[in-house]
């Protein structure tokens, strides 16, 4: 399990990982998403801070930071992978299918079923991953 009270240039430290200046923008700017921004996104706000980034620095960096089980990588069938920090407490997620957001939730109910569905079928639940696909019910779509 990972200390989620460290930042990741401070897990990636940890695990021996040599963060050169590319490496620490793209961590700071993970670190800082709360949109779950995919490759091409992180590319964009990464060459802002800093020109000599590349696309393929951004994915190198994602997979390696990926292997570390510092971020975790979502496919929300938006035909992007799109990534965040290993939450500090699990979360499912709602994707909007009309504009694409992405709403983090977590529900007690939701994960207590889970849990006695794992039990009716003799299994101990180790971990899970919950994604809701919706479209707006009002006429905004929001």
């Amino acid at each position: 399990m990972t200390d989620l009270s460290k930042t990741l240039e401070e897990l990636c430290a940890e695990r021996g990982m040599r963060m050169t200046d590319q490496r620490r923008v793209i961590a700071r700017i993970l670190q800082d998403s709360d949109d779950h921004p995919d490759v091409e996104e992180l590319y964009r706000r990464s060459s802002k801070i800093d020109s000599r980034i590349s696309i393929s620095t951004v994915y190198r960096t994602l997979k390696l930071f990926e292997d570390a089980g510092i971020i975790e990588k979502h496919d929300f069938r938006d035909g992007r992978s799109r990534y965040e920090t290993v939450p500090e407490e699990h979360h499912d997620h709602m994707i909007n299918l009309k504009s694409g957001e992405v709403i983090e939730f977590h529900s007690a109910e939701i994960e207590a079923l889970q849990e006695r569905i794992a039990r009716e079928h003799g299994f101990r639940l180790v971990g899970h991953r919950l994604e809701l696909y919706g479209v707006p019910l009002d006429k905004d779509e929001r």
